[in-house]
């Protein structure tokens, strides 16, 4: 059996690529706004009133719950939370079978 690598979870567990992209970003936010709410040291009723949501949504992101926010929801918390969320388009790494053929070529 051959050992697929994958350069990150969501490429392996995602159906597509897109699928895989939007939750690589989405996973990326949560984690950003999870470490500033802590770092600050809000409540999650306070936090809720800041982003203007319930205090179990709040709870829902502290719990990684990722499958409940939209990208745009997250970039909505992110920016009122005074963060700069902004975009970065690489080209993806070669995988080491095709830079081995493409050495090979």
């Amino acid at each position: 059996m051959s050992k697929q690598r994958f350069n990150s979870v969501w490429d392996a567990i995602e159906d597509t690529p897109q699928q895989a992209a939007s939750m690589r970003v989405r996973s990326e936010l949560m984690m950003a706004l999870q470490k500033w709410l802590k770092a600050e040291g809000l409540t999650q009723a306070t936090a809720a009133g800041l982003f203007g949501v319930t205090q179990p949504r709040v709870s829902d992101l502290m719990r990684g719950r990722i499958n409940l926010f939209s990208l745009d929801t997250l970039i909505d918390m992110a920016a009122t939370a005074g963060l700069a969320p902004s975009v970065t388009i690489k080209k993806p790494k070669a995988k080491k079978a095709e830079s081995r053929e493409a050495l090979a070529a």
